[in-house]
């Protein structure tokens, strides 16, 4: 007697593999039997005639971290498919996290993590017991930011670590592995990551040489500068002889449309043929979406976010800023490869500013009558750099050509900050991929659509038991008519769940059923 026969329905398996007619049968949260059920015995049935049978999709970047702990925490994720999420990206992981900077740490992370509370503690395993207390209605995993632990060990203000703070970042990357860590994040294009310089960066990961766990990087830049940076990563790759993960790979600015896109994912090509274990993947949207502060310079954030605030006010360091911003080119220049039209503050907390959320700075500009450098560094002053930013940067065309690629596989990069306005592929990436990329536009077939949201992931960060529909498979199982997805969320309202998931099954447990969130949970912590 199996739990679930999901009769009729048609097969995709993951594996990138044609469509089949299949019969699925679902025992003690495994996948127990595929094919000709006829005359088999269950305790539920599910009639998936004219219907989809995927496995559950896996985002393996987002920023979920905090959002664990919040209610109706997985609904949102449900609605779109979702089985399995992993966090702690970017180097912005909120464990492990402790020690004497832990204050100044919180604050960073809360503009993409939302409010660290609890989600702060100060080893993996600490965080791990917290989320154990809870039902998980999704399987959840982690990755040690590299960011957080280089603060935890020197801080905003250091550039170069010292014996002393390069042995903390080992014990503590050494640690987090040990406390099941499905690999490590880096964020390059922030502080206090930016400060390293590539050597450097080799000897903080020392830990991780030979070790096959991955390393996700958000490269130290993502517009001019991009195939440098996508260069650096594939030689620190090779120095560590262990898989790298470009994260959502990108051409910022609209002077490298369509032309940075081709050579990096050349570039890519050929660093495997050469050996190098590097990837990439991609979120399907032409906006990103991460703290305003980022339009900055780099090093503008020696000293932690106070004291760039603080900063922000002194008249001489505002124009030496100004000059940099509008003619330099050697970091991630948003305002200038994007304009301050594209530029869109998106969450702030601040009772005065409330009123410009929503509002790209040039709005902002227009609206106080100030120039546009003026409204950003007043705002980000006033609000001790504690603002979001939607940034309208890529185009449709390179999305296209990076889906594409049979090695890049999607993830969504959501941010759960607390207020304001959600960027929408928080509540929409995985519809969006199947009802925008794939049946609208045609630019992949379903199988090579799932493929990238299940197996593809799954072999990324090792996560045994996901990402195909095979006997002894864990039963994280989406059933779906593919001309019913919808993702409903937009810039304007971004708040709107994914529709159009008939069943979502996590760990044999139906969280979606009949269309309906039905409260059950099913989830676990994943490992490699």
């Amino acid at each position: 007697m199996f739990d679930y026969l999901i009769m009729g329905g048609t097969v995709i398996d993951g594996t990138g593999a044609e469509r089949f007619c299949a019969d699925v049968a679902v025992k003690d949260g495994k996948i127990a039997a595929l094919g000709n059920l006829t005359g088999a015995k269950a305790e539920r049935i599910i009639d998936a005639g004219g219907k989809l049978v995927s496995p559950g999709f896996i985002d393996i970047h987002r920023h979920a971290d905090a959002a664990v702990f919040r209610a109706k925490f997985g609904e949102l994720e449900l609605s779109q498919g979702l089985t399995s999420i992993v966090s702690g990206n970017c180097g912005l992981s909120t464990a492990p996290c402790g020690g004497e900077h832990l204050a100044q740490i919180c604050r960073y992370l809360s503009p993409v993590t939302g409010e660290p509370a609890q989600a702060a503690q100060p080893s993996l395993a600490a965080y791990y017991d917290l989320v154990r207390d809870r039902k998980l209605p999704v399987n959840v995993g982690m990755l040690a930011g590299l960011g957080t632990i280089r603060a935890c060990s020197a801080g905003y203000d250091t550039l170069h670590l010292d014996a002393a703070q390069i042995k903390t970042v080992h014990e503590m990357l050494e640690q987090a592995l040990s406390d099941g860590a499905l690999g490590v994040s880096l964020g390059l294009g922030y502080a206090p990551e930016c400060f390293f310089s590539t050597q450097e960066l080799i000897e903080a990961l020392q830990p991780l040489k030979d070790s096959g766990y991955p390393i996700t990087v958000h490269m130290r830049q993502e517009g001019s500068g991009v195939v440098g940076a996508l260069q650096e990563m594939i030689n620190v790759a090779h120095a560590l002889q262990t898989p790298v993960e470009i994260s959502h790979l990108k051409s910022i600015g609209k002077a490298n449309w369509r032309k940075t896109t081709p050579q990096m994912l050349e570039l890519l090509r050929m660093a495997r043929e050469d050996g190098v274990k590097i990837t990439c993947d991609a979120y399907p949207y032409t906006a990103g979406s991460t703290q305003l502060v980022h339009v900055l310079p780099p090093e503008c954030q020696q000293g932690g976010l106070e004291e760039l605030s603080r900063n922000l006010l002194d008249p001489a360091f505002r124009e030496k800023l100004r000059a940099r911003m509008e003619t330099g080119d050697d970091f991630e220049n948003i305002s200038l490869l994007a304009g301050w039209e594209n530029v869109v503050a998106s969450s702030i907390k601040g009772d005065e500013n409330k009123r410009f959320e929503g509002k790209s700075i040039a709005e902002i500009a227009a609206l106080t009558g100030k120039d546009p450098f003026a409204a950003c560094f007043d705002l980000l002053a006033q609000e001790h750099c504690d603002v979001t930013m939607i940034d309208f940067v890529t185009c449709d065309e390179d999305i296209a050509t990076i889906l594409q690629d049979e090695t890049t596989c999607v993830i969504s990069d959501a941010t759960y900050p607390t207020s304001g306005m959600l960027h929408p592929r928080v509540y929409g990436t995985f519809a969006s991929l199947l009802a925008t990329w794939v049946r609208e536009k045609g630019v992949l077939s379903a199988e090579q659509a799932i493929a990238k949201i299940t197996s593809l992931p799954a072999a990324r960060l090792g996560l045994a038991g996901k990402g195909k529909l095979i006997p002894g498979m864990d039963a994280d199982i989406n059933v779906f008519a593919l001309e019913n997805i919808r993702a409903n969320s937009t810039y304007r309202e971004p708040e709107l769940l994914a529709s159009g998931f008939d069943y979502v099954m996590v760990g044999g447990v139906a969280a979606i059923e009949e269309g309906k969130l039905t409260g059950r949970t099913g989830g676990s912590i994943l490992h490699r």
